[in-house]
C-alpha cells in the first residue's frame, strides 16, 4: 500500500509541476545571446518560416504527451526541443522552465518568426510554442496536440508570460 500511494504522489507531482517537466541535464547546452536570424544574413526570416511550417507538417496532430519527445506523443517543450534542434540547428534546454531563462526577453509587439513565446496556465505549469508570423504560434497542446494557435484568442492572450529571442 505504501508503495502504491508512492507511485501515485509521484505520478501526481509529475502533473502539477508543469508542461516538460522532465528534467534532463544539459550539459552540451550553449546559451544563445544572438538571433537565431544570423548576422550575415544566411540564416533569413523567411528560411526560418519554412523550417517551421515544414517541421509543422511533420509534427501536425501528433498528440501531446508529458516528458515525450517523439511521434507518440510529446509535451510542449520537447516540441520546441525537438523543432530548434532538427530544424535550426540549436540546441535549447529541455523544460519550459529553463527555456524561459534563455535568450533575450522581448515585447510582443516585436516578435518575429522563431521567437519562444511562454504562457502560465495555471499556478504552476508553463507552456511555451514558437512564433510563426501574423499573431500565429505552434505548440504542442495537451488537447489538440501539435497545432497552429493565434495569441489574439481568448484563452492564449489571458495566459501569456512573456516572449524570448534566442
Amino acid at each position: 500500500m505504501l508503495t502504491k500511494n508512492i507511485v501515485i504522489l509521484c505520478i501526481y507531482g509529475c502533473l502539477v509541476s508543469g508542461c516538460g517537466s522532465v528534467e534532463r541535464k544539459d550539459a552540451n547546452f550553449k546559451e544563445h545571446s544572438s538571433s537565431i536570424i544570423s548576422k550575415d544574413n544566411k540564416t533569413s526570416l523567411h528560411s526560418v518560416k519554412n523550417v517551421l511550417y515544414a517541421k509543422y507538417r511533420k509534427w501536425q496532430g501528433v498528440r501531446y504527451q508529458l516528458g515525450g519527445l517523439s511521434k507518440n506523443g510529446i509535451d510542449c517543450s520537447g516540441f520546441v526541443y525537438v523543432i530548434y534542434k532538427s530544424g535550426l540547428g540549436i540546441d535549447l534546454p529541455r523544460t519550459t522552465n529553463l527555456q524561459s531563462r534563455v535568450g533575450k526577453e522581448i515585447n510582443k509587439n516585436n516578435l518575429k518568426t522563431g521567437d519562444l513565446i511562454f504562457f502560465k496556465t495555471k499556478n504552476t505549469l508553463n507552456h511555451v510554442g514558437i512564433y510563426l508570423e501574423n499573431r500565429k504560434f505552434i505548440h504542442a497542446s495537451t488537447t489538440k496536440g501539435v497545432t497552429i494557435s493565434r495569441l489574439d484568442n481568448i484563452y492564449w492572450k489571458s495566459r501569456y508570460w512573456k516572449s524570448i529571442r534566442i
